[in-house]
């Protein structure tokens, strides 16, 4: 038999103990039970009577058979690779052995995929994200690095599959962004995402330094998971927050609208500040920034482990050097680093176009193992 098949299949023989793991960290049966009895749920009469709970009743229908769907192609592919291996011993065959190195490499890109998504188990993992961009001082340096991240994520979203939704955007005066909120939507956005809140360093030579100095610079990224208005049992009372209505401005295409429509609301025990500008109402853009709010105090007192919302203290992040979770530098040599894992690359131009997937799977493993890089 070819040396190359010999290989493979002992290859494959290695990681079908992986591969079955993963039905158990899955929860494979638990999740078939799971769908028939949404299934029965879906064909009982009146499902469609409240169309807000059915919609939610489908998606999870959708996304248990997508995981279903996932884990058998998997096994369906490793039980193709091992006949594919048997019939070239029988037949002294390599005409197979290009399908056979391709169909591997997938199946081990796949498998890892699903081993970081079995990760997620973390009580909002799977929500949506609310992704907040700030930039940091040194006016137009900082704001232009702001949009040079915001774009970064948003390319990263495209590419995973995810889709985003500009929430409140603030164009600088001059060049760049002040700030921005977007909703990145998708199953698990959240726990992928959750590892990228905090301050990021930029180094370059400045674009808008005449004498072509290097600069540093930051901008802090803020991830809350959106949470469901009936999840927890408090609400948000109209005493709680101030409400501030403005022009709106900057990105959004059609949805924008010239009048004072726009909706900043401040939360008046913690100073935590909320707004959007990207409905087409007024109505509808308090209704985002009370959920965004929501979220937010939620997200906090399930972090901090606090009994309820008016133990929040309001602590503003500090965006400068020492607080940074990752360097970015362009110059005088390239390099990305995560100061928390470790995890770099001098791909930096890549990483700006969204390649965060590495940075990413470092985090969760990190989480997982509790290996962090000691500062």
């Amino acid at each position: 038999m070819n040396i190359e098949f010999d290989s493979y299949k002992q290859k494959l023989n290695d990681i079908r103990p992986a591969l079955d793991g993963l039905a158990d960290s899955l929860n494979l049966e638990g999740l078939k039970n799971e769908l028939e009895r949404l299934h029965a749920m879906q064909e009982a009469p009146g499902f469609w009577d409240d169309p807000e709970k059915s919609q939610k009743i489908v998606m999870k229908i959708k996304q248990a058979e997508m995981k279903i769907e996932r884990y058998e192609k998997m096994v369906s592919s490793w039980e193709d690779m091992i006949t594919i291996c048997e019939m070239a011993e029988e037949e002294d065959d390599d005409s197979m052995l290009p399908e056979l190195k391709e169909g591997f490499e997938v199946l081990a890109k796949d498998m890892e995929a699903c081993r970081l998504e079995t990760l997620l188990t973390g009580k909002y993992d799977k929500n949506n994200a609310m992704m907040s961009f700030q930039a940091g001082a040194g006016g137009t340096e900082a704001q232009d690095w702001c949009q040079m991240l915001y774009r970064m994520y948003t390319r990263w979203a495209e590419r995973s599959g995810f889709t985003y939704k500009i929430m409140d955007y603030q164009e600088a005066d001059d060049a760049g962004l002040k700030s921005a909120s977007i909703l990145i939507e998708g199953e698990n956005a959240y726990g992928f995402l959750k590892g990228e809140s905090g301050v990021h360093r930029l180094v370059r030579v400045s674009p808008f330094d005449a004498n072509a100095r290097r600069q540093t610079s930051f901008s802090a990224i803020e991830v809350i998971p959106e949470i469901e208005d009936d999840s927890e049992d408090f609400e948000i009372k109209a005493e709680d927050y101030e409400m501030q209505v403005f022009r709106s401005s900057g990105a959004g295409g059609q949805h924008i609208n010239k009048t004072s429509s726009a909706v900043r609301l401040i939360h008046k025990a913690t100073g935590i500040v909320v707004s959007c500008q990207t409905e087409r109402s007024q109505f509808q853009n308090k209704e985002t920034c009370l959920r965004m709010l929501r979220s937010k105090l939620v997200e906090i007192r399930e972090r901090e482990h606090l009994a309820t919302i008016a133990d929040i203290k309001g602590v503003q992040q500090k965006i400068e050097w020492g607080s940074q979770i990752r360097n970015y530098v362009f110059m005088p040599y390239t390099l990305v680093k995560d100061t928390r894992t470790g995890c770099e690359t001098s791909n930096v131009n890549a990483v700006m176009d969204g390649a965060l997937d590495p940075f990413i799977e470092s985090y969760l493993n990190c989480l997982a193992s509790g290996n962090w890089v000691q500062k």
